[in-house]
């Protein structure tokens, strides 16, 4: 690839993106009260000089305060994975919001059974509780399994994705060993303290880190997301329970991107017996929702512990956690919209989008893979693909990455700004697929020739 053409490309686009988004690039000019000009600075993780601000978003379309119309595959990196508000949740949170009232009444409502019945059957798990994201729901899960087998250290896999906790922002290191991830910022203290780490897909390493026996949980994604989607090679999950049994480890299942890999995830999907289960984002339709699930055994070993608060200030909670309104728009969420029907409609259109994308990579020879995880496709600037988080982050290309994505977005077409994933909805078309296909082609074409 001429890099020297590469820079001319993106510096274009860029320059496109500038004239294409005045009132955007004046909205983020003008907002100096917040703390990196965005209402939370990870939104500054965008191809450009500045985001383009939102006015609309219905379905799998979004409109940015310039009048643009765009095809929307980011999805808000898997919390609109429903579609941007659909009818049926619109109208569950209206009611719950406007004609029932009380919102955050600290009282249970009837839908939280039907959705924890709901969730059983879609993963297995037989006790729920719920949070408002997904970062809670794991760091709520971590702190019940310390308390229930009296061992203070977590394992995940290396660049794995479980939100902001504190204990997940370990990678391993270039000697082997873990080491904190690059840029954590404000680390509460040396994170090998609390955490090991194995590369996903190495049941070796994984085995070497169990051994020490001071491990309450491996908290992990079936398949690596965040980083790029990295798939489990065969006969690696299985191992995984097996190893966590052998140690007397319990093992976390963090579904929150996973979900794409169907209705029940890939726990379903795959077959998979974790003692826990952590998601969040899609569940809620867009409205903030989050929860965790435990099996039966493991739930009555916890509540039988007497000297566990489990009520009050035990650290396991927060005031709004399962408030009436996300639980209705979680309802109405998986009764209506992410039905087991859906998630088949959803998953084709995705294999439509890797077929498009996997052609073009062939045409010009490109060294680079695909990989999909049911209704979510990532391509990735490595051939064979990465089995690792860190051979999946060693395949980064910056500059290739934001060339990309405002060439796409400069024609009406939005990717996960992390990374080059698409996530189908139920309001996706075949059309906005086939379209994607289009744009990609052209980019590719300008670039290579």
């Amino acid at each position: 690839m001429d890099r020297t053409r590469l820079l001319a490309l993106l510096a274009r686009e860029s320059a496109e993106a500038q004239r294409q988004n005045p009132r955007s690039r004046a909205a983020y000019a003008n907002a100096g009260h917040l703390f990196g000009r965005v209402p939370m600075t990870w939104m500054n993780k965008t191809a450009g000089a500045f985001p383009r601000y939102l006015a609309t978003a219905r379905g799998a379309r979004v409109t940015d305060v310039d009048g643009h119309s765009y095809i929307d595959f980011c999805l808000g990196d898997t919390g609109a994975m429903a579609g941007h508000s659909p009818a049926v949740v619109t109208e569950a949170v209206q009611r719950r919001f406007g004609e029932l009232g009380g919102a955050t009444a600290m009282l249970p409502t009837e839908d939280a059974e039907w959705v924890g019945a709901e969730l059983t059957r879609r993963f297995g798990l037989a006790r729920w509780s719920f949070s408002l994201t997904a970062t809670d729901a794991n760091r709520w899960a971590i702190r019940l399994a310390r308390a229930v087998t009296g061992r203070p250290k977590i394992l995940f896999n290396s660049y794995s994705y479980h939100g902001s906790v504190d204990e997940s922002l370990i990678v391993v290191g270039p000697d082997g060993t873990g080491a904190p991830r690059p840029g954590n910022v404000g680390a509460p203290c040396d994170v090998t303290l609390t955490s090991r780490v194995a590369e996903f897909n190495d049941l070796d390493q994984l085995e070497r880190e169990l051994a020490h026996g001071d491990v309450a949980a491996v908290l992990m994604e079936p398949a690596l997301t965040n980083i790029g989607i990295v798939l489990p090679e065969p006969g690696y999950l299985a191992g995984v329970r097996a190893l966590t049994r052998r140690y007397g480890t319990l093992l976390i299942n963090d579904e929150t991107h996973t979900f794409s890999a169907g209705p029940g995830g890939c726990t379903a999907a795959w077959d998979l017996e974790p003692d826990m289960l952590t998601i969040g984002k899609a569940i809620g339709g867009g409205i903030p929702a989050g929860a965790y699930g435990l099996s039966d055994d493991l739930a009555e070993r916890l509540l039988a512990r007497a000297d566990l608060d489990l009520v009050d200030m035990g650290g396991v909670g927060g005031t709004l956690a399962g408030n009436a309104l996300s639980v209705a728009a979680t309802r109405a969420t998986l009764e209506h919209v992410l039905t087991d029907e859906a998630f088949d409609r959803m998953a084709k259109l995705s294999e439509r989008f890797e077929t498009g994308v996997r052609s073009a990579v062939r045409t010009h020879a490109l060294p680079w893979s695909v990989s999909r995880l049911g209704a979510r496709t990532e391509y990735r600037f490595a051939d064979p693909a990465p089995r690792t988080g860190t051979e999946s982050a060693a395949a980064a290309d910056p500059e290739l990455e934001d060339f990309l994505h405002l060439y796409l977005a400069n024609r009406g077409i939005l990717l996960t700004p992390f990374h080059n994933m698409a996530l189908m909805c139920p309001d996706t078309t075949e059309q906005d697929v086939d379209t994607h296909t289009e744009v990609f082609g052209a980019a590719l074409l300008e670039l290579l020739g």
